[in-house]
């Protein structure tokens, strides 16, 4: 869904994401390169499950457990992911295009490479987000929590933080254009800020970033 710039700034398109009636998938685990269509995900255990390659259109996955899950190079297109959980979930080089994702409980979330289009994170949190390399391109992250994540040489566009704790984010190498950083509270860049160019931030961002990026510049401020 298209929305209005804002202050210039080009908004994120919005996934509008309306499943078909889903057939719950009474399967064991997953198949590398499967095809899963049109089916619910309830509750599922699919810890340590092979999924590389597979493609899921139309799916919900609700209440998953995703601990080591391998999702290396997989699609996920018009779905939604619901409350799941997991540590060290592998979507390296994977798409995820019209996606919502709600509260999520994640934690080292391997997604270098990737690419997220018209994609929202709304609620939970995710711990050491890894998105090196990836291409964000109308993604939102809304009243979630997000602990080191790592942009190191992704590029992003439209992509708004809103109502969105950034804690310790590394945007080395990366690409911003039109960005907005303005919901994030706290934002809290650890590394990259020659990149910040193309992102947005308020006034109290700015004094609130201004020691670091003086310290970053190798500026001294006295008096």
């Amino acid at each position: 869904m298209a929305r209005a710039a804002r202050d210039g700034v080009k908004a994120a398109r919005r996934p509008e994401v309306r499943l078909p009636h889903l057939e719950a998938y009474d399967g064991e685990g997953l198949e590398p390169d499967g095809d899963y269509d049109g089916l619910e995900f309830a509750g599922t255990d699919l810890t340590g499950a092979d999924g590389a390659g597979a493609r899921f259109m139309d799916c919900a996955l609700r209440g998953c457990a995703l601990d080591g899950t391998r999702l290396h190079h997989a699609r996920v297109l018009d779905s939604v992911l619901a409350d799941v959980r997991g540590v060290g979930t592998d979507l390296a080089e994977s798409t995820l295009r019209d996606v919502e994702v709600t509260d999520p409980r994640l934690g080292g979330v391997q997604l270098h490479g990737a690419v997220l289009e018209r994609v929202v994170i709304r609620g939970g949190k995710i711990d050491y987000l890894n998105l090196r390399g990836a291409r964000l391109r109308d993604v939102v992250f809304a009243g979630c929590v997000l602990v080191e994540p790592d942009f190191q040489g992704a590029r992003l566009e439209r992509v708004e933080f809103t109502d969105c704790a950034l804690k310790g984010a590394d945007f080395t190498g990366a690409t911003l254009m039109d960005v907005d950083l303005r919901g994030a509270a706290p934002l809290e860049v650890t590394r990259g800020y020659a990149s910040l160019s193309g992102a947005v931030i308020s006034t109290a961002q700015l004094l609130d970033l201004a020691p670091t990026l003086a310290a970053a510049l190798g500026l001294r401020v006295e008096g």
